[in-house]
């Protein structure tokens, strides 16, 4: 008996520093209410889908930035999004920046802040939270760089691993369902932890550049969308999922960001891409009876998986030389 659900990628055009939460909700609104014309049963919304990308604005007290977070999920602000999910029978993936009270590492109960994405069902309930592992960029403002890219500033790395739950969505009684933000599409730990817990479906949201601002080395300006893509086909094919990934586009705060929001099947292969930089739904049909084959051959974990021999990706951080050859170390 297959098992089809029917998914949307709802990408979003810039939404400018000027622009309050309220005109952002209204735009996912409406992309949810044509989502629901077209049979979509789960949309999926880009990373910090509410606001700016602001991390590349510096403020040097942090708390001025407290205003691009959210306390609480629902908001008065956001609780429009919950009530359409209700109303069209839709669930959804939402990317936004968090403010928690709870306790860091040492058990000091203080105020955190992460990049955060959850899962809604269709009821309107949480069923999943994700907070961003991997945060690129840098903490302090940095004078060489044209526009700055603050996430390890107004960011902690994420402290909820990589979850995935099997939940109802659509007309399933079940998927194995799991989320990444942005950079950690460009890490296989990422992936294969998700892949680990079957994963079936990988929901993430980016707002990625067009250029690579750093300037630490070159890149080709085509190769950006080239290597977002390639990261998203390698995890699903190689941990024999489906992905979802949407993208914020356009000129936003007067940054280029490339849009170019897919959806990828569990043999690596993109069936469905946005051609714009607007507000933009793309929609395909999931059959998760795609997922057996890999996982059930080249990607038996149970079969052929050796950790004895992956010591080092849990172990060591950064890369060290290997030893030099000599003759005498050949023998």
């Amino acid at each position: 008996m297959s098992r089809i659900l029917t998914v949307a990628a709802a990408q979003l055009g810039p939404i400018q520093n000027a622009e309050g939460r309220d005109v952002a909700v209204q735009r996912m609104v409406r992309l949810m209410e044509r989502a629901h014309k077209r049979g979509v049963e789960l949309v999926v919304f880009p990373e910090l889908a509410l606001t700016t990308f602001f991390p590349r604005h510096y403020h040097d007290d942090i708390a001025v930035a407290d205003r691009w977070f959210e306390p609480a999920m629902p908001s008065n602000e956001t609780a429009p999004l919950f009530e359409a999910a209700r109303k069209y029978g839709i669930g959804f993936h939402l990317g936004y920046a968090e403010i928690a009270q709870e306790a860091d590492e040492t058990g000091l109960v203080r105020k955190r802040r992460f990049n955060t994405s959850v899962l809604v069902s269709p009821e309107g309930d949480i069923l999943l939270k994700y907070r961003k592992v991997h945060l690129p960029g840098h903490a302090a403002f940095a004078p060489q760089r044209v526009v700055q890219h603050l996430e390890k500033r107004y960011f902690e790395v994420g402290n909820l691993g990589f979850p995935v739950i099997r939940a109802p969505m659509g007309g399933l009684e079940g998927i194995n369902m799991g989320m990444m933000i942005c950079n950690d599409r460009r890490w296989p730990e990422a992936w294969r932890v998700l892949g680990l817990q079957s994963v079936e479906l990988v929901m993430l949201g980016y707002n990625t550049p067009s250029i690579n601002q750093e300037a630490g080395g070159f890149e080709a300006h085509h190769l950006r969308v080239f290597h977002s893509h390639l990261s998203i086909q390698a995890g699903a094919y190689q941990n024999a999922c489906f992905a979802v990934a949407t993208a914020k586009a356009g000129i936003e705060d007067g940054c280029e960001l490339f849009g170019h929001s897919i959806i990828v099947n569990p043999q690596g292969e993109i069936v469905a891409m946005a051609s714009t930089w607007d507000d933009e739904l793309i929609t395909a049909d999931l059959d998760f009876g795609l997922c057996t084959l890999g996982r059930t051959t080249i990607f038996a974990f149970d079969q052929h998986r050796r950790p004895e021999a992956y010591e080092r990706i849990t172990s060591q951080v950064g890369a060290v030389d290997p030893p030099v050859w000599s003759k005498n170390s050949a023998k």
